[in-house]
C-alpha cells in the first residue's frame, strides 16, 4: 500500500504527556499503517512560550502559539477564533515551505480553521477531509450563546458555509449529523458527506480489579454504587438537570457521583455541593490518563448529559471510554440526536430526555440495583466499540479516499 503524507491541522492535540484523544489515536494509527503525519496543532496553553517542530508520538508537531481557544469565556473566546488563522498559516509559511502533502486532514470546531485549510489546499496542492464533530453556530443558538440571525451569527453562518464547499469530504459523526447537514444545506453536493464515527485505540482487556486504588484515595466505599461523569463541564453538557439529578439523589447512601472534568459550569457545580453540603458527590479536576483509565475499571455507571434545548444531533466522544471499560451507559439527552437510540440499540444501557428527572432516577434505579445488568449491558457496550467505534475505521475510510493505488 503506497504511503501517504498527510498534512493535519488541529486545534485540539495535546502534548503526549497531557492526555490521548481520538485525534491523537487517529494520528497514531495513521502513523502505524506506515504513513507519514505532519501535526499543524493550535496550542494557546499558557505554558507554551514559542512556536516550534518537534517530534511527539513518532509524528511531526508544529506546536504555534495561539490564544486559548477552551475554557475561557466568549469574548476571549471569539478574538481566538478570529486571530488564529493568521498565527496557524504564518508559522505554516515558516516551517513547511516546499513541502508535499497527499491530502490535508482536520476538524471543526472552529469554523474559522476554514481559512487556514483553503489557504493550505492551494499552497500545497491537496484535497481535504474535514472531521465534523460540530455544527456551529447552530449550536451555540440552541442553548443561548447567540442571537439566531444576528451579526455574530450570520457572521460565524457563512464561516460555515464555507467551511463545507471547501473541503473536499465531510465526515459526519452519524447518520442523523450527515441528514441535518444536507437537510440545511440543500446547495451541498451530498455525495462529498459521509459517515465518519468518532473512533479510538482500544487499548484495555482486562477485567475489573479486586482492589479499589483510586476509590480509596478519595474516601469513596467499595460497596457502593459509583456514577461517573468524566469530560469537559460547559453549557452544551446540560449542567442544570446534571445538579437537578444529584438533588434528587443528595439523601441516598447507596450511590455516589464522581465528577471528574474542567469547563465553563464547573464552578456551578462546586458551588452547588458546597452550598448543599453534599456528601455524595465528588468533584475533582481531570487525571492523566494511566489513572482516569484505572478509576474507570472501579466505576459502575457511565454518565451523559446533553442540554434538552439542542436542536442539532450531538454525539458525545466521551461514550467511547465507557464502552472501553465495560460501564453501562445512563444518558441524558435532547431529542434530536440518534445517540440515545445508538445507546438502547446496542443494548448498552439506558437514555431518557434530558429534563425527564422521574425517568432518569427510574433508570438509575434499575442498573443500581442489578449487578448483572451492568454486567451484560458493559460487555455489550465493549462489543459494539470493537464492531462500529476501532480506530481502524476511521483509517480504513481516509485510506479508501486518498490512496492512489486503491
Amino acid at each position: 500500500m503506497e504511503k501517504l503524507r498527510i498534512l493535519y491541522i488541529s486545534t485540539v492535540f495535546p502534548r503526549p504527556e497531557e492526555s490521548s484523544t481520538i485525534y491523537t489515536d487517529l494520528a497514531e494509527e495513521l502513523r502505524d499503517r506506515g504513513h507519514e503525519i505532519f501535526v499543524v496543532a493550535a496550542d494557546g496553553s499558557t505554558g507554551v512560550m514559542r512556536t516550534q517542530l518537534s517530534i511527539e508520538r513518532g509524528l511531526n508537531v508544529l506546536r504555534v502559539k495561539t490564544n486559548s481557544l477552551y475554557n475561557v469565556n466568549i469574548i476571549k473566546k471569539g478574538f481566538s477564533v478570529i486571530t488564529l488563522k493568521y498565527q496557524l498559516i504564518y508559522n505554516m509559511k515558516k516551517f513547511l515551505n516546499k513541502k508535499k502533502f497527499d491530502f490535508i486532514l482536520f476538524e471543526s470546531p472552529p469554523v474559522t480553521i476554514v481559512d487556514v485549510v483553503k489557504w493550505a489546499m492551494k499552497e500545497f496542492g491537496c484535497p481535504s477531509y474535514l472531521m465534523l464533530k460540530d455544527i456551529f453556530p447552530q449550536n451555540a443558538v440552541d442553548i443561548g450563546l447567540m442571537k439566531e440571525n444576528g451579526i455574530v451569527y450570520k457572521y460565524f453562518r457563512k464561516k460555515e458555509q464555507k467551511l463545507y464547499r471547501t473541503a473536499s469530504i465531510i465526515g459526519c459523526m452519524s447518520e442523523l449529523n450527515r441528514r441535518y447537514i444536507i437537510k440545511h444545506n440543500p446547495w451541498l453536493n451530498i455525495n462529498k458527506v459521509e459517515i465518519f464515527p468518532n473512533t479510538k485505540k482500544i487499548r484495555y482487556y482486562g477485567e475489573r480489579p479486586i482492589e479499589y486504588r483510586i476509590r480509596r484515595r478519595y474516601g469513596i466505599s467499595d460497596d457502593i454504587i459509583v456514577a461517573i461523569f468524566g469530560g469537559n463541564m460547559g453549557k452544551p453538557q446540560g449542567i442544570d438537570f446534571l445538579l437537578e439529578v444529584i438533588s434528587e439523589c443528595k439523601e441516598r447512601e447507596d450511590i455516589f457521583f464522581l465528577l471528574v472534568g474542567r469547563g465553563t459550569e464547573r464552578y456551578r457545580i462546586v458551588d452547588y455541593i458546597r452550598q448543599k453540603n453534599l456528601k455524595n458527590v465528588l468533584l475533582i479536576d481531570p487525571l492523566p490518563r494511566d489513572e482516569y483509565e484505572i478509576l474507570l475499571t472501579e466505576c459502575d455507571i457511565g454518565l451523559i448529559f446533553l442540554d434538552k434545548r439542542f436542536t442539532i444531533p450531538n454525539f458525545p466522544s466521551r461514550v467511547l471510554s465507557y464502552f472501553e471499560y465495560g460501564l453501562p451507559v445512563l444518558a441524558a439527552t435532547d431529542i434530536n440526536t440518534d445517540f440515545g437510540q445508538m445507546i438502547e440499540n446496542a443494548k448498552a444501557g439506558f437514555w431518557v430526555q434530558s429534563g425527564d428527572i422521574s425517568s432518569f432516577i427510574e433508570k438509575l434505579n434499575i442498573l443500581a440495583n442489578n449487578a448483572d445488568l451492568r454486567y451484560q449491558m458493559g460487555k455489550a457496550g465493549r462489543k459494539y466499540l470493537e464492531k462500529n467505534f476501532n480506530v481502524g475505521i476511521s483509517v480504513d475510510i481516509l485510506e479508501k479516499h486518498f490512496n492512489k493505488k486503491l
